[in-house]
C-alpha cells in the first residue's frame, strides 16, 4: 500500500513537472514566433518529445494556446505585484513594470496580442476580461501612491484617468493605425506611458519623470 502510494505521487509530480515544462516553452515560443507560426511539432521537437506525449497533455493547439497565455499572464500579474512591494515612487514603478514588458518580448517579431486577438480571439478576450481587473486595481493603486508623493496632482479623477490610460495601452492593440511589430509597440507604449504621466503629474512628478526619460535613453 505504502509502494503503491508513494508511486502514485511520484507519477502525479512528473505529469505536474511534465505539463509545466511544455506551459513553459510553448509559451517561449509563442512569444518569440508567433501563435500561428509555431506548431504542436515544433513544440514536441524542442521538448524532446514525441507528439504524442505533447497531445497526452493537451488535447489541440487551441487548448495549449489558452493554457500557455495563462500561465505567462500569472506570471507577468505575479512580478508586477513584486515590483509593486518595492520601495519604487510611483513614477519609478511604472517603468519598471514597463521594462519587464520590453524584456519579455525583446525576441518577438510581431505583437503576441495582436496574433492572439487575429488567430485565437476566444482566448484573446479571456485575457482581456482577467487583465481589465489587474491592470485597473494596479493603476489605480499606482495613481493613489503618486498622489500621496507628491507626483501627481491631487486633483485628477482616478478612476476617469484608468480608463484613459486603459484606452490607449489597449487600443493599439484594436486599431489599424499602429504597426504591429514588437518593438515599434513597444516604442508606442513609452510614448503613452510619456503621455498619461505628463497628463497628470505636478511639478515634483515632471521632475521625475524627465530622469525616467533620461535614464530609458541612455540604455538604448
Amino acid at each position: 500500500m505504502e509502494t503503491f502510494f508513494v508511486s502514485k505521487v511520484s507519477c502525479t509530480t512528473f505529469a505536474q513537472i511534465m505539463r509545466d515544462k511544455i506551459l513553459e516553452k510553448s509559451g517561449e515560443m509563442f512569444l518569440t514566433l508567433g501563435f500561428k507560426s509555431v506548431t504542436m511539432d515544433d513544440i514536441a521537437r524542442e521538448l524532446g518529445i514525441s507528439k504524442k506525449t505533447l497531445y497526452k497533455y493537451f488535447s489541440n493547439k487551441a487548448n495549449l494556446v489558452a493554457a500557455a497565455t495563462g500561465a505567462v499572464q500569472q506570471a507577468i500579474d505575479k512580478t508586477i505585484l513584486n515590483i509593486k512591494d518595492q520601495d519604487f515612487n510611483a513614477i519609478e514603478e511604472e517603468f519598471e513594470i514597463k521594462a519587464i514588458f520590453k524584456e519579455m518580448f525583446k525576441n518577438a517579431k510581431t505583437s503576441p496580442m495582436y496574433q492572439l486577438k487575429k488567430y485565437y480571439p476566444e482566448t484573446y478576450q479571456d485575457l482581456m476580461d482577467r487583465e481589465v481587473c489587474m491592470f485597473k486595481d494596479c493603476n489605480a493603486d499606482n495613481l493613489e501612491k503618486g498622489i500621496e508623493q507628491g507626483l501627481y496632482r491631487p486633483s485628477i479623477n482616478i478612476e476617469l484617468v484608468g480608463n484613459f490610460y486603459f484606452t490607449l495601452i489597449f487600443g493599439v492593440f484594436e486599431s489599424e493605425l499602429y504597426s504591429q511589430h514588437m518593438q515599434e509597440v513597444l516604442r508606442i507604449e513609452y510614448e503613452i506611458l510619456e503621455y498619461h504621466i505628463r497628463a497628470i503629474a505636478t511639478e515634483k512628478g515632471l521632475a521625475e519623470l524627465e530622469k525616467q526619460l533620461k535614464i530609458i535613453n541612455q540604455n538604448k
